[in-house]
């Protein structure tokens, strides 16, 4: 029995929810993309938001913070981004500037890409790919194959969720064979890691007596969201699974998700942990935006129905209750939450879920006029600016948006 707490941490989303009210404003014809009068204006808001973003970069605003979650390494994720969109080789000349500081103060302590010294490496490495020098790039890629003793190894206390464990050192590698080529990270190494996830959650499942055949923990407690907790490690093991058996497919990793959706509140939403009855937190992180992930792509591996009814169900809880007071980050915020919209979309290709997730632009695009919570990191990816300009971005070219650092495909 849930119990839903209402604590105003969401606006009341006032935006119709049946499209054909003002669908024809926000889509094309085809509704396939969203309309030429939208995207005109995003593009003219994107450029005075992008202008606040440049300046503050160059204040040096986060300028001791080299992760990709908080730090200046999350700001070269963008400009990444934002090359490739718009072919403007000038942005790279902006990742690349703050990327060499980066790799000059890593401090060896985090494996992760989010949150550890891989991120910035693999970000450098795809950079170094696009500009040619293949021995920077070999040199990151080397740095970070260099780190799989202590990543696969069971002994150490190594969490395997997303933020700083295994989880996040899979997407690593997983980023540079889709960016640079397959032989850029030996298949071995990525199978290894896959193993040492799976034989984690495996030896925790059966210490705890679990009824589901994988566990896992982060700061002893078992957290089931996208950020620390099970959907976002079964998430990246199931866009690794060619290099699963469909042995553990079938027989590890299916039974878990099945055990999860037991866990669902009747308003679609996810507890952040297991045992937490309280129906309260709506975003990437906990709850309802990393079930559509996990629900979503479970029915694009299996199948089954029934699990994408589930991402439905969550995308719904998503388009209720996802216009965060937290902010506009990607994390915790209303950008995060659009993200699920524009993942439901892409695994349906029901139009309805691109105009609900244009309509979270829309409201993202009004930035600071809605008397959100400040980040404490105002322009980081995760947090802040940074994410909120890559899902407007994003939203330009919606079958091939991804949520940075977490979506592969």
């Amino acid at each position: 029995m849930s119990s839903y707490i209402s604590e105003d941490r969401h606006f009341h989303n006032d935006f119709p929810k049946d499209m054909t009210e003002d669908g024809c404003q926000i889509l094309d014809a085809d509704k396939k993309r969203l309309s030429k009068d939208y995207l005109e204006q995003s593009q003219k808001n994107l450029e005075v938001l992008l202008k606040t973003f440049d300046v503050g970069v160059a204040k040096g605003d986060g300028r001791h913070d080299y992760s990709v979650y908080t730090g200046t390494s999350g700001y070269s994720l963008l400009y990444l981004h934002l090359a490739q969109r718009r072919g403007d080789e000038a942005y790279l000349k902006k990742a690349s500037s703050i990327l060499k500081n980066a790799l000059h103060n890593l401090t060896g302590r985090r494996h992760s890409f989010i949150c550890g010294d891989t991120g910035p490496l693999a970000l450098a490495a795809v950079l170094c790919h696009r500009e040619g020098d293949a021995s920077m790039m070999k040199n990151c890629i080397s740095r970070i194959k260099n780190r799989k003793d202590y990543v696969l190894n069971p002994s150490n206390g190594l969490p395997d969720e997303m933020l700083y464990g295994r989880a996040g050192y899979l997407y690593a590698l997983l980023l540079l064979q889709k960016e640079i080529g397959r032989t850029a990270v030996e298949d071995s190494l990525v199978r290894a890691v896959v193993a040492a996830i799976l034989d984690s959650g495996r030896s925790m499942a059966q210490r705890r007596k679990s009824k589901v055949p994988l566990m896992y923990q982060w700061h002893e407690k078992d957290y089931l969201g996208a950020a620390h907790g099970t959907a976002g490690i079964l998430f990246m093991l199931m866009q690794a699974k060619e290099h699963l058996t469909s042995e553990e497919l079938e027989d590890l990793v299916r039974p878990t998700v099945d055990g999860l959706a037991t866990l669902v509140f009747s308003s679609g939403n996810f507890p952040s942990s297991l045992g937490n009855m309280h129906d309260r937190l709506v975003q990437w992180c906990h709850g309802a935006p990393g079930s559509v992930y996990l629900f979503g792509k479970a029915y694009q591996v299996f199948g089954n129905e029934s699990y994408l009814e589930e991402a439905k169900r969550a995308g719904e809880c998503v388009w209720e209750r996802g216009i965060l007071k937290k902010g506009y980050g990607i994390c915790h915020g209303t950008a995060g939450n659009g993200y699920a919209l524009l993942y439901l979309y892409q695994v349906t290709h029901e139009p309805k879920y691109l105009y609900q997730a244009a309509q979270f632009g829309l409201w993202c695009q009004d930035y600071g006029t809605h008397g959100c919570r400040t980040a404490d990191r105002p322009l980081s990816l995760f947090e802040g600016l940074a994410g909120m300009l890559h899902y407007l971005i994003d939203l330009e070219d919606p079958e091939n948006a991804r949520f940075p650092a977490f979506a592969l495909e």
